[in-house]
């Protein structure tokens, strides 16, 4: 997507109402964080809005996790890795050296032009305290650049009650992965 990266006004309160709601009906998320504080930090970067919506819209379910200071911290939610998000390769160059059946994208450039980042293994492990995700289908992870160079890359699942962070070659992909990403406002 080129030039500046907005939303309508309409799309602006959907997206607010969505967002809102979803945070009062999982408080267990974010305990000590107050809504208010949450529409003021969007009201102060209204830019990270186009990132959301794109969140939103490719079937993250964002929500807010965290805050680190004052940084509030957003992070797809749904229950599986995000529909929109599924059968990419890890990265450019794993897309690149495919020779046929490539994928539509790789997870590391659709992140980019969501101007978002893939979730790292500590805040995949983080999201897991906070509920049962990805019971069905897996995640890519930020893979480790010592694993890179050997063509592998990381994703994360839970399977059995517990949650597995595996390997796979980068160039593969699978109907059931996609990426989780998260947001800072």
């Amino acid at each position: 997507m080129q030039g500046k990266k907005t939303i309508k006004a309409s799309q602006r309160e959907a997206l607010l109402e969505t967002l809102k709601a979803r945070f009062v009906n999982n408080m267990e998320r974010h305990r000590d964080i107050e809504w208010v504080g949450v529409q003021a930090r969007l009201d102060a970067n209204p830019g990270k809005l186009w990132s959301l919506q794109e969140m939103e819209q490719t079937g993250g379910e964002p929500d807010v996790v965290g805050v680190d200071g004052r940084t509030i911290i957003f992070v797809d939610c749904a229950a599986e890795s995000p529909q929109g998000r599924r059968s990419l390769c890890y990265d450019r160059e794993a897309l690149d050296s495919r020779k046929e059946l490539k994928p539509r994208d790789s997870a590391m450039d659709m992140a980019a032009a969501m101007a978002i980042e893939i979730l790292t293994e500590a805040a995949y492990r983080d999201l897991q305290r906070l509920g049962s995700f990805d019971i069905r289908t897996s995640s890519w992870l930020s893979t480790p650049s010592g694993i890179r160079k050997l063509g592998g890359a990381i994703f994360g699942d839970r399977r059995y009650g517990q949650v597995f962070v595996y390997h796979n070659g980068a160039p593969s992909y699978y109907a059931a992965r996609g990426f989780r990403g998260s947001l800072r406002v």
